[in-house]
């Protein structure tokens, strides 16, 4: 199958209005959001707070999104039944928040969630090293993480280009995942990278033309960045 096919659109939640959570999951899931992205954040990991598991399963029985759960917090073990059971589908930790990585991952694995980690923009590809055999996803950060709205870092995306040659070596589907800076600007030169998941939050929650254009918008661009 192409890759231009397998291009999808995780909206981040952490842009949208959270006295409305319900309605943003159900628009953007109505207008073919494959994923929803929650932004988890200690206070301590990176300078901000954000949501928890409540948030996860309130949300749960509104949507059938895959709901990608990243969670930028110190002791992440501590939390993942907690995820898990409210119903994240895929769990994705720090690479620099866990003492004992594979362990982690083995642990979200055995919860029933899939497993991601998420890598810095100055954590090195060695941090992927041995455990490969344990990831559904591999998040690149393409800010640095704590707060919403940042501008792209472009020397990312080598990065992208040798995390996808990476996966390309693993023996099962492993998702390639940005965040940070998406938009109808970077789309594409991600996609073209090998990301094929997007995650994206002021590009789709501040489109003026509402949420089904900025999902549109990001997913036309990468298709494009695709056929050049």
């Amino acid at each position: 199958m192409s890759r231009i096919m397998d291009i999808m659109i995780a909206p981040s939640l952490l842009a949208s209005d959270f006295g409305r959570l319900a309605e943003a999951a159900e628009q953007s899931e109505l207008a073919g959001a494959e994923f929803l992205h929650f932004d988890v954040m200690d206070g301590s990991f990176v300078p901000n707070l954000s949501m928890g598991p409540a948030a996860v399963k309130c949300l749960r029985p509104v949507s059938k999104a895959i709901f990608d759960v990243h969670l930028m917090i110190e002791n992440p073990d501590q939390f993942l039944e907690s995820f898990a059971h409210s119903g994240a589908d895929i769990i994705t930790v720090q690479a620099e928040a866990c003492v004992h990585l594979q362990r982690t991952l083995a642990q979200i694995r055995k919860l029933g969630a899939k497993a991601g980690v998420a890598l810095n923009p100055a954590t090195p590809l060695s941090a992927l090293d041995y455990i490969l055999d344990d990831l559904d996803l591999i998040l690149v950060m393409t800010v640095n993480p704590g707060f919403g709205g940042q501008e792209f870092l472009p020397q990312m995306l080598d990065k992208i280009v040798s995390v996808r040659e990476r996966i390309s070596r693993a023996d099962h589907p492993i998702h390639l995942e940005v965040d940070g800076g998406i938009s109808k600007e970077t789309a594409g030169i991600v996609a073209r990278a090998g990301a094929n998941v997007l995650v994206a939050g002021t590009a789709i929650f501040g489109c003026w033309d509402g949420i089904a254009s900025g999902i549109r918008t990001v997913r036309e661009a990468a298709i494009d960045g695709m056929k050049t």
